[in-house]
């Protein structure tokens, strides 16, 4: 795979093209059980009450996982992304409907490295509120 982007296009400030992704029980199931992550939380909706959440919530590295989309769609190419970091700062609270809740992903250029990497800030609203802090990914764009 090679990226859609060329390095030489890219400015600070450029906005990457935005990204809905609704999360649903089923997606949060599927998840749980490929990551081995079967913490009650984030599929019963009484275990995740008795703890003081307001329902369900999903798991923080999958909306961290689909955060990054944002910038491999836009690269073309997932390897391209060289870091990624973010940190959980509110859940994605998922109701048990067939539709779930959006939650929309942005990113912004915010750097260009002399060593021909990118920084691009990512940010994931869901309900009004940012749900990750510090979200950042560098990527390597070609020539």
């Amino acid at each position: 795979m090679t990226t859609k982007i060329a390095f030489a296009d890219v400015v600070v400030g450029f906005e990457l093209p935005e990204l809905t992704v609704n999360f649903t029980r089923e997606g949060l199931a599927a998840y749980a059980h490929a990551s081995g992550d079967m913490n009650p939380i984030h599929q019963d909706e009484e275990v995740a009450k008795s703890v003081g959440l307001p329902d369900v919530i999903s798991h923080g590295m999958l909306t961290m996982g689909r955060a990054v989309r944002v910038v491999t769609d836009w690269v073309g190419d997932p390897t391209a992304v060289i870091e990624y970091s973010a940190r959980m700062t509110r859940p994605v609270v998922v109701p048990n409907t067939a539709e779930g809740v959006p939650v929309t992903f942005t990113g912004k250029v915010a750097a260009i490295n002399e060593d021909g990497t990118v920084r691009v800030d990512i940010s994931a609203v869901f309900d009004g509120q940012t749900v990750l802090g510090q979200a950042r990914a560098t990527v390597r764009l070609s020539d």
